[in-house]
């Protein structure tokens, strides 16, 4: 196997320059930092009074992954002819939006658990869910296989092999991020709200709102990147228009941003908070209630057993 070898096809953004690309990544690099730190803060607050949300985390570690993301399209500029880092660029910036994909998947499903609870904790649904997100995981790593083996290899079968390994995976990644739309649409138009169980704070239709807006907003920008793949490949040195850096840094970078603020902003982190082991018992009344109907039981049985003691003693 030789290569690695520079890419002959013109690819979303092509490739980037110190002149334009520079500035722009820095700028997206500041942003993603901050808003990370503003997600993990949020984190470790709520965890230090005992309101533990993982996706706050999580959202931290897309973040992250963007500053990866934009610091090797940095090196790419600096040095265009090393393709070794052109890869990692492209791995990067492939991955990471797979993160709000599945968080935006798991605030519709609970919403769908908690508006029609016997078909959303039912188990066929539950593994239907659970077989999408171990595909995202498969897809992910076929598509990072096939970036690349297609540097380092000039057979022509090969590369056909691996176009439509990654037709395959921007389509499926492009279904993924469209999910959530139809689940919180049909929650919202025949789930009563007065029988919804409830769970973390704030109305039930701005719930709705913000996994429908988000949903929209990464479901436009995988159908993009889904599109621009399923076109006619053009020559490196013949790029056509919806391949140009705004196109990238729109569809790429500016609308994952505007999600991590929707979330940070809206705060997820209480609005879509559901008690510990909810999954294990399937609902999201968690062990309050019971646990106070308990004590209230275990205070009468005390008292009256102190009556019975005091009768006894009088007679």
């Amino acid at each position: 196997m030789g290569g690695p070898y520079a890419p002959v096809i013109a690819q979303l953004g092509g490739r980037p320059t110190k002149d334009v690309d520079v500035p722009i990544c820095s700028v997206f690099l500041a942003a993603f930092l901050g808003f990370g730190i503003c997600h993990m803060v949020l984190f470790r607050r709520n965890l230090a009074r005992g309101h533990k949300f993982i996706p706050s985390a999580v959202t931290f570690g897309f973040c992250m992954s963007r500053v990866v993301a934009n610091v090797t399209r940095i090196a790419w500029a600096c040095y265009p002819n090393n393709i070794s880092v052109a890869i990692a660029a492209q791995i990067f910036v492939a991955a990471g939006v797979l993160l709000l994909f599945i968080l935006n998947l798991l605030y519709a499903q609970r919403m769908m658990r908690a508006a029609f609870p016997a078909f959303g904790w039912s188990r066929p649904v539950s593994w239907a869910f659970k077989v999408v997100y171990v595909l995202v995981v498969i897809t992910i790593i076929m598509l990072i296989t096939v970036i690349i083996q297609s540097m380092y290899t000039l057979d022509a079968n090969t590369h056909r092999i691996d176009r439509d390994i990654q037709l395959y995976g921007v389509t499926y990644f492009a279904i993924v991020s469209f999910l959530p739309i139809p689940i919180v649409t049909l929650v919202l138009l025949f789930a009563k709200e007065k029988h919804v169980a409830p769970f973390g704070s704030g109305s039930w239709r701005t719930k709705g709102l913000i996994v429908f807006v988000a949903g929209t907003l990464l479901c436009l920008g995988a159908s993009f990147r889904a599109g621009t793949i399923w076109m006619k490949p053009h020559p490196i040195y013949d790029p056509p228009a919806y391949m140009h850096k705004a196109c990238f840094y729109v569809f790429n970078f500016g609308i994952d941003l505007s999600v991590v603020i929707i979330f940070l902003f809206s705060r997820v982190d209480k609005r879509f908070h559901v008690p510990n082991g909810s999954s294990k018992v399937r609902h999201y009344r968690g062990d309050d209630g019971a646990e106070k109907d308990g004590s209230v039981e275990q205070m009468q049985k005390d008292e009256t057993e102190r009556d019975i003691e005091s009768s006894s003693r009088r007679q």
